[in-house]
C-alpha cells in the first residue's frame, strides 16, 4: 500500500486542498474510483460503518480490501469479498486518525444502488466517510471529534446539502452506520457550521 501524509496532525483544524485532499490525514492511494460526470455538484455526505474482518478493529483489513490488496487466506470472510472493487474517501479509525483513499474530486465507490431524493446513483455526486465500527457497537468520542474536523472542511470546501447515513440512500440494502451513531450530535454540528 503507497501510503503518504498531508501537512497537519491528527488534532489540528482541516482543510481541503486543491486536490481534493484533506490536510491532516494520511493518505493511502485506492485504485477504486473514476471521475464524476461532468458538471456534477458534490452536495452530500454518506456516513458509513466499516471493519474487516467484521467486529475486528485497527487491522490492515480495510485498508487492504480498498487498495484491492485483501488476501483470501487472511480470514475466513475475505473470501466472500475477495472480488469486490470499493473505495471511500475517507476512513476514520477508532483512535481518531484519517485515512484518505480517494480525492474528494473524484468519484469514489462507496455507495453502490443508492437514491437520494430522487437523485440515482449517490456516488456521482457524494463523499463517503467510513467509520472504523459496525452496527452493534457505539463508535468513539475520538472519531466524532474527527468527524467535527472534518465536517467544517468539507463544508467549507463543497456546497454540502446533507449528511446521511448509507441506509438513508440505500434503504433496505444497508443498515449502516447503525443504531448507534449519534445523529443528533452529527446533525448538532452541521446545523452550527451551516448556519454561522
Amino acid at each position: 500500500m503507497n501510503s503518504r501524509s498531508r501537512r497537519g496532525n491528527k488534532l489540528g483544524a482541516m482543510s481541503v486542498d486543491r486536490d481534493g485532499f484533506v490536510v491532516g490525514s494520511r493518505q493511502i492511494v485506492s485504485p477504486n474510483f473514476d471521475e464524476r460526470p461532468e458538471g456534477a455538484t458534490i452536495d452530500l455526505l454518506v456516513i458509513h460503518n466499516i471493519s474487516l474482518p467484521p467486529g475486528e478493529f485497527s487491522g490492515q483489513g480495510v485498508a487492504a480490501l480498498f487498495t484491492n490488496s485483501l488476501n483470501p487466506t487472511d480470514h475466513p470472510y475475505y473470501q466472500t469479498i475477495q472480488d469486490l472493487r470499493v473505495s471511500s474517501h475517507v476512513f476514520i479509525r477508532r483512535d481518531g486518525e484519517l485515512i484518505q483513499f480517494v480525492s474528494c474530486c473524484k468519484r469514489a465507490w462507496h455507495a453502490g444502488l443508492s437514491n437520494w431524493r430522487g437523485r440515482e446513483r449517490c456516488n456521482d455526486f457524494s463523499i463517503g466517510i467510513e467509520l472504523e465500527g459496525s452496527d452493534d457497537l457505539p463508535f468513539s468520542d475520538d472519531q466524532y471529534s474527527a468527524l467535527g474536523r472534518l465536517l467544517p472542511a468539507l463544508i467549507a470546501t463543497y456546497p454540502i446539502r446533507a449528511v446521511v447515513g448509507h441506509s438513508d440512500i440505500s434503504p433496505g440494502r444497508k443498515t449502516d452506520p447503525g443504531p448507534y451513531f449519534d445523529w443528533p450530535r452529527c446533525h448538532q454540528l452541521y446545523s452550527i457550521i451551516t448556519d454561522s
